[in-house]
């Protein structure tokens, strides 16, 4: 993974699912450092990620962190990314005393039944244009 200096992270997500188009916007308020660049999985540079590390970009239940040279995805990845935030965020590592056998499960039954649990958007959401620069093509 190569990123720009100063980007410690690249997020792909579902670029037409509520709840992941909702974790995007919550990552664009509190990301003050900027640090995170995003892809949505319906884009050439994101089917691309997804691709390189081993997800199905036409069937994905996960969205996929790279960071720190690893990729990350389930509940492991949302925990990285709320470390990554810092302040307060880094509470949620309490979460790691969940055993990831029980973590994943959740997980992954929440990212299969999304569209139906908090609906899905007929295209992409775009981004503002204070915003786009943070927005892999």
């Amino acid at each position: 993974m190569s990123t720009e200096p100063g980007v410690q992270a690249i997020i792909v997500f579902d670029g037409v699912c509520h709840l992941c188009n909702a974790w995007v916007q919550f990552l664009l308020r509190f990301d003050r450092a900027e640090q995170f660049r995003f892809a949505s999985m319906q884009s050439d540079s994101g089917r691309r990620l997804l691709t390189e590390h081993g997800l199905n970009p036409d069937d994905p239940n996960s969205f996929l962190l790279l960071s720190e040279g690893r990729a990350r995805t389930d509940s492991d990845a949302i925990l990285h990314v709320l470390h990554l935030l810092g302040g307060v965020w880094r509470l949620s590592a309490v979460f790691r005393l969940i055993p990831v056998a029980l973590r994943d499960p959740l997980y992954r039954w929440i990212a299969r039944n999304r569209y139906r649990l908090f609906g899905r958007r007929d295209t992409c959401l775009l981004p503002t244009p204070e915003t786009a620069q943070r927005f892999l093509h």
